[in-house]
């Protein structure tokens, strides 16, 4: 389910979206997904476009099962989201 953007949320600035957005990495609706997500969150937005941000925040709009199978290769990532997923599972596999 994708969120839709309204004013409110343009206007939101880049620092309480981060705050935001990490917030939300890790709280999740399954475990696995705060430990990957969220450790991302921590450091991962710093070298991240706003249009790289707008993108992970949709992602994280997504179901958490889905989300798993995506991240644990059970099922084929969307393409939009491919590139991302494997630069959030390349760091998860450096920490």
């Amino acid at each position: 389910m994708n969120r839709p953007m309204n004013a409110q949320n343009n206007a939101e600035n880049h620092e309480n979206r981060v705050r935001r957005l990490r917030m939300r990495s890790w709280r999740r609706g399954i475990k696995e997904m705060d430990m990957i997500l969220g450790p991302f969150s921590d450091k991962g937005f710093k070298d991240m476009s706003e249009a790289d941000i707008d993108l992970y925040d949709q992602l994280l709009w997504e179901n958490d099962q889905d989300l798993y199978q995506w991240f644990s290769n059970q099922i084929a990532r969307p393409a939009k989201y491919s590139d991302l997923i494997a630069h959030i599972m390349q760091q998860h596999r450096q920490d």
